[in-house]
């Protein structure tokens, strides 16, 4: 059974039970954990759940949003079969090496990606309300996506307990 929340990871302890938004009022709460939490966890793994699965256990989507506490900008790369891999787009000429971490994890997003914090807020807002839609306040740009490292032994999702 599918509801219009939104599942959230961005701590070690969300990864199997994520942080659940529901309301305007949770994603600013969301956002101002990333902005006031601990070095390298200022990123979130939000999924819909009013969106299907792929296969079980496994959503058509993601969005990842991080925030950069020091400039109060954050950038979004989402994917969905709607509009396959994009991310934001920012400013040219902003930070070309744009990184965040979701619970620690290294997470890069493209250069020029960074928008306002208030936009990534509306952005985020938008895809709860939409049930997982591509928000429309956010102007996408397609990007490519690298294969994942087989040889990588961090596991974000905390499934290895090493």
């Amino acid at each position: 059974m599918t509801d219009g929340r939104l599942e959230a990871r961005y701590r070690r302890a969300d990864m199997h039970e994520p942080v659940l938004v529901s309301t305007e009022d949770d994603v600013d709460g969301l956002v101002d954990a990333l902005l006031a939490g601990p070095p390298f966890h200022d990123a979130a793994h939000l999924v819909s759940r009013a969106r299907p699965m792929a296969v079980p256990g496994f959503p058509d989507h993601e969005l990842y949003v991080g925030v950069n506490r020091g400039c109060q900008v954050g950038a979004l790369v989402l994917s969905a079969p709607e509009a396959g891999f994009v991310a934001s787009v920012g400013v040219l000429g902003s930070r070309r090496e744009v990184v965040y971490h979701v619970a620690g994890q290294w997470t890069e997003f493209p250069a020029d990606s960074e928008i306002p914090l208030g936009l990534v807020r509306s952005a985020v807002k938008e895809f709860l309300h939409s049930g997982g839609g591509v928000p429309t306040c956010v102007v996408w740009k397609p990007i490519e996506m690298a294969a994942e490292d087989s040889d990588d032994d961090q596991d974000p999702w905390g499934s290895s307990d090493g």
